[in-house]
């Protein structure tokens, strides 16, 4: 019973943020409120919210955002590759790096 109610809140979490970001540019309260629900949901049951979903919060003032509307998205330019995303909320910069990928080498 616990992976089928853990499949139901990771789908219910996705359908809320998916709404939330379509939702984003016309009415950003109902955005916020979609998306807060999918945070309580993923509190309330003690699920892991994906990478996914994860990346659209501000790690600073736990608001959503939403590349291009809520917040600002820039490629570094150091010799670290990197995105840089500005909470436009907040004003918080932070980081992720984007790792080289190198070719796998196989059965050599």
């Amino acid at each position: 019973m616990k992976a089928r109610l853990r499949d139901i809140v990771l789908e219910r979490m996705q359908i809320l943020i998916q709404n939330a970001l379509s939702n984003a540019r016309l009415d950003p309260e109902i955005a916020q409120r979609q998306a807060s629900l999918a945070k309580r949901l993923s509190t309330k049951y003690r699920i892991r919210m994906p990478y996914e979903l994860r990346m659209n919060f501000c790690k600073k003032c736990k608001k959503f955002i939403v590349p291009g509307f809520t917040a600002r998205v820039r490629l570094g330019r150091s010799n670290v590759k990197s995105i840089r995303v500005t909470c436009n909320f907040c004003n918080h910069t932070y980081r992720k790096i984007i790792k080289k990928q190198y070719p796998k080498v196989n059965d050599l």
